[in-house]
């Protein structure tokens, strides 16, 4: 399958909507947010939100396929910090290399804005997992109970990826 990845503009964002829509109907469990309070959500603020924050998109036959957000955080002692966002892939593209390049163009992305980027993920997404762990993240920790969906309890692991650092070194200070 012949796919590419590019930053999504504000030209994008019927586009986003629909799958940021797909991926939180078809997969509750592995967001906080709610299709419900997704989709209150007015096509000119979802253009901001896509201006404010970087968004990479995969396309296949000219259709976004998946998605992913960077983030950094402002405060002065964090901003050495990104965090990856809403990573979603539809299932056609799954297996197929697409993934890894999405998340590949948004860690280039940042690695030139940050020192460590950040994830969370369902503990129970065993494949999600071990895409980020090819991508060269381990993880640092879990978090129980982090999201209610449904009346069910989703553990989230916490997952970073150090760009000054070789893989799996932390200082012991």
């Amino acid at each position: 399958m012949t796919y590419s990845v590019r930053r999504l503009t504000r030209d994008d964002v019927e586009s986003y909507r629909a799958i940021r829509l797909e991926a939180l109907t078809s997969h509750p469990e592995a967001y906080a947010s709610s299709p419900e309070s997704f989709a209150r959500q007015s096509l000119e603020e979802l253009a901001a939100l896509l201006g404010r924050m970087a968004f990479f998109g995969v396309f296949a036959d000219n259709t976004l396929g998946g998605i992913v957000a960077f983030g950094q955080t402002d405060g002065e002692r964090e901003r050495h910090r990104g965090w990856l966002y809403q990573v979603y892939l539809q299932p056609r593209l799954r297996g197929t290399g697409a993934g890894l390049a999405l998340l590949n163009a948004a860690i280039e992305h940042a690695s030139q804005s940050v020192l460590q980027l950040h994830l969370m993920v369902g503990a129970h997404n065993a494949p999600a997992i071990r895409l980020y762990q090819e991508a060269g993240f381990e993880t640092y920790g879990t978090d129980p109970r982090c999201l209610l969906v449904n009346g069910r309890f989703i553990d989230e692991h916490m997952m970073v990826r150090f760009f000054d650092k070789a893989p799996g070194k932390t200082d012991q200070k």
